[in-house]
């Protein structure tokens, strides 16, 4: 990769590597992110994620034959780095002993920003993110949601191209997860870039435009949440019958269907494309065949994962690469 290839990216890494001792938490993994995107990394706990943010974050060291963030070589020049990304743990970073405005107040001192910038900066993210009737009121009181609300609020405090966020929704209830979520797509819509570690499937695939699973300190598998899903097997389509002969008759017309006799159903691959369901209805008619429920299975993201962390072996891994 040439570096004006890397610096057209927001970030690009090649043969990323880090271990502890004889243990290799990341084993040469590529990633390529482009810019204004959302790029989502899952794996199991203790697959990597964490380690892969803090790397490229600058927040410990790691070995790379490439690595570039916001255009940037990080092993040259790591302020730079620095200065174009922000980050949000799955722990939030926001002191619950002072109000939401003095925690942004003291990031925009931490970021050298004058007191007038400083102000009008915190003013107009404390009312982005709905948090100026609170910004008098100590963060200890702040529900979940409103922590983490201002926790990426003070993330952005900076400025930043790219934001890191690990596992942002974590301990959420679902409206405060989906109001983070909102909050994220309208970050990338004003051209950030989001690199997102989750342990939500849903959060990915509603997401992220690619994503990576990475796997016993390796990328299993990286694409769209509709490429990854179409690498695993087990797309079906289950056909059920009210009236027993119905049933013998479509037994008889599809011999290699699966059945369940006492349900007086029956079950065949499918992947579940409209072309294929087109198929199947117009094979019914012609047979003059009327099911009285079809329902249409496609593998989900918790199927990819599965399969790609645990539920194949290295071969079949390999396979689905």
């Amino acid at each position: 990769m040439t570096a004006a290839a890397s610096q057209s990216l927001a970030i690009a890494a090649k043969g990323l590597r880090k271990s502890y001792g004889d243990k290799k938490i990341l084993d040469g993994i590529d990633l390529t992110v482009p810019a204004g995107t959302i790029f989502s990394l899952l794996g199991p706990n203790g697959a990597g994620k964490t380690t892969t943010v803090k790397i490229l974050s600058t927040l410990i060291s790691g070995e790379a034959d490439e690595l570039y963030v916001g255009g940037h070589d990080l092993a040259t020049d790591p302020q730079a780095v620095r200065a174009a990304i922000g980050v949000t743990g799955q722990f939030s970073a926001v002191d619950g002993l002072i109000t939401g405005e003095e925690n942004m107040l003291l990031m925009a001192d931490l970021h050298h920003l004058s007191r007038s910038e400083g102000r009008r900066t915190v003013a107009e993210l404390l009312e982005r993110f709905h948090l100026t009737d609170a910004a008098k009121k100590p963060a200890s009181t702040y529900s979940g949601g409103m922590k983490r609300r201002l926790d990426i609020a003070m993330t952005l405090v900076g400025n930043p191209r790219i934001i890191f966020l690990d596992e942002p929704t974590t301990g959420l209830d679902p409206r405060s997860r989906h109001n983070t979520w909102q909050i994220i797509r309208e970050l990338v819509s004003g051209g950030v870039t989001v690199f997102l570690t989750t342990q939500y499937l849903e959060e990915a695939d509603e997401l992220a435009d690619r994503i990576a699973v990475l796997s016993d300190g390796r990328i299993a598998a990286e694409g769209t949440a509709d490429e990854l899903k179409r690498l695993i097997p087990g797309g079906h389509v289950r056909l059920r019958f009210a009236v027993p002969a119905t049933y013998q008759s479509a037994l008889v017309a599809l011999s290699e269907a699966t059945t369940d006799d006492e349900a007086l159903a029956m079950q065949g691959r499918s992947d579940g494309t409209r072309r294929e369901l087109r198929s199947i209805l117009d094979w019914l008619d012609a047979a003059g065949i009327e099911a009285d429920e079809l329902t249409v299975h496609t593998p989900d993201l918790d199927d990819v994962f599965f399969a790609l962390t645990g539920g194949l072996t290295q071969s079949q891994k390999e396979a689905v690469r």
